[in-house]
């Protein structure tokens, strides 16, 4: 009798931690789309017209004047704004994304809008791996890099390779390939945040 009750002990208790487990992966991943909803609230709020260009607080000058322009590439900024607004440790490797981008001839906003979808700008990455984009990972499976800047390398000649130069130029079809028991979110989200980096 005692025998039996063990087992069933036993038993039960695998079932209970089994549940736990899910429980708090259900819940990660809650917790992770209710975050990515905020945002897109966030922007659908914060973009409307009548807050944007009001006035200007510049004062009003008569006559010319010279000055000396530095241009800068705007793409830079833009990705600099992005992750500075949402707290990402991307923010020091805006100008190494779009000179990879460029290098690689793909859009400079996919690795930030793919880095968004999979781990809220690296906010959610494996621990001591560099891996905001869920390159390589694959349930325990997953692939670490050295720094942010071998990653960032790694996707895109990854994504130039195995991704554009195949075709699949959108984030439908990446999605396909990429991420392939997607509903249909994943690439719904990577077109969100390339249309807020335009």
């Amino acid at each position: 009798m005692l025998k039996k009750f063990s087992i069933y002990l036993l038993l039960f208790s695998i079932i209970f931690i089994v549940n736990i487990y899910f429980l708090l992966k259900i819940n990660s991943r809650y917790k992770k789309q209710a975050h990515i909803q905020q945002i897109l609230k966030d922007i659908t709020f914060n973009n409307s017209p009548e807050k944007q260009f009001n006035f200007s607080s510049a004062p009003f000058v008569l006559g010319a004047y010279e000055s000396e322009v530095n241009v800068v590439d705007n793409r830079v900024a833009n990705l600099k704004s992005f992750f500075r607004k949402y707290g990402s440790s991307l923010y020091d490797q805006a100008e190494l994304i779009v000179k990879v981008s460029d290098k690689y001839n793909f859009d400079y906003r996919l690795l930030p809008a793919i880095a968004m979808q999979e781990s809220n700008l690296c906010k959610y990455i494996p621990s001591d791996s560099y891996n905001c984009w869920g390159w390589g990972i694959y349930g325990d499976l997953v692939t670490r890099f050295e720094s942010y800047e071998e990653a960032i390398e790694t996707v895109a000649k990854g994504i130039k390779n195995h991704y554009i130069d195949k075709g699949l130029v959108t984030a439908s079809s990446i999605m396909e390939k990429y991420t392939p028991s997607s509903n249909g979110s994943w690439a719904h989200g990577v077109n969100i945040f390339l249309k807020m980096l335009e």
